[in-house]
């Protein structure tokens, strides 16, 4: 009951910076690995249980909801379907002691994602300009990234979108929920059927996240996200370090 607890904490935790900052993987995926699971199957049994969370976010900022003007939001839908179906199975196809060599790199890259990437997009878009056509291949292949694994891929749209886009990256915010969510709606799909899912695990952080997605969407209008990303990017580099230290102990 104890471990039960403590999953549902950090499914609400994970759920609310998801909304808020993203990042919620890096509670909700070190949780399940703290109490005995399995990374493989601690990726698994994340992503499902942090999908509802991303679904109430969504509905959450529907007051919000802004579509692009240069490329059609089906059309991103659809390519994050596709890439997160194809992500998912290149999971599933991964042994279980590969996972656990790649797991700290993938953690790497999500940390310096949140610590830059908001400096990225403006970056490029001074020396880059890509189409419509360029966007929606852009977010496909970085919807395989979200059905892979998933930590940081919301900023990483955002970043791609600012090379196309010159709208305020804030009002894109409620579109990164439902193209994240998407992505991630496909490879649960996937995972349902994997027996590496730690089912009582899984609901327990489900219920815990899903709370936390929808509270944390409607906080975040109050809060001065640039705080609370220091907050997210300082946790990321720890959990970070203690993977990578984990895997040399291996």
């Amino acid at each position: 009951m104890t471990t039960l607890m403590f999953i549902v904490v950090a499914g609400f935790v994970a759920g609310a910076m998801n909304a808020a900052a993203g990042g919620g993987s890096f509670v909700s995926l070190p949780a399940l690995v703290w109490v005995g699971v399995p990374a493989l199957a601690a990726n698994i049994s994340s992503t499902i249980a942090l999908w509802p969370a991303g679904l109430a976010s969504a509905w959450a900022f529907r007051e919000d909801f802004r579509p692009f003007n240069e490329v059609s939001l089906p059309a991103l839908t659809i390519a994050s379907l596709l890439g997160g179906g194809v992500g998912a199975l290149l999971l599933l196809l991964t042994p279980q002691s590969a996972f656990d060599v790649v797991i700290p790199w993938l953690l790497l890259v999500a940390t310096l994602t949140f610590a830059f990437g908001h400096r990225l997009g403006p970056a490029l878009r001074q020396r880059l300009r890509i189409g419509p056509a360029t966007l929606i291949l852009v977010q496909f292949v970085l919807a395989i990234y979200g059905g892979y694994f998933g930590g940081a891929v919301g900023i990483m749209m955002m970043a791609a979108w600012t090379l196309l886009s010159g709208s305020d990256l804030h009002r894109m915010n409620p579109v990164r929920t439902v193209l994240v969510s998407a992505t991630n709606g496909v490879a649960v799909l996937c995972f349902l059927v994997a027996a590496q899912v730690w089912w009582a695990h899984t609901a327990a952080m489900l219920a815990g996240a899903t709370a936390g997605g929808y509270v944390g969407a409607r906080v975040v209008r109050r809060l001065d996200t640039r705080w609370l990303r220091y907050a997210v990017i300082a946790l990321t580099a720890v959990i970070t370090m203690l993977f990578f230290v984990r895997a040399m102990g291996a």
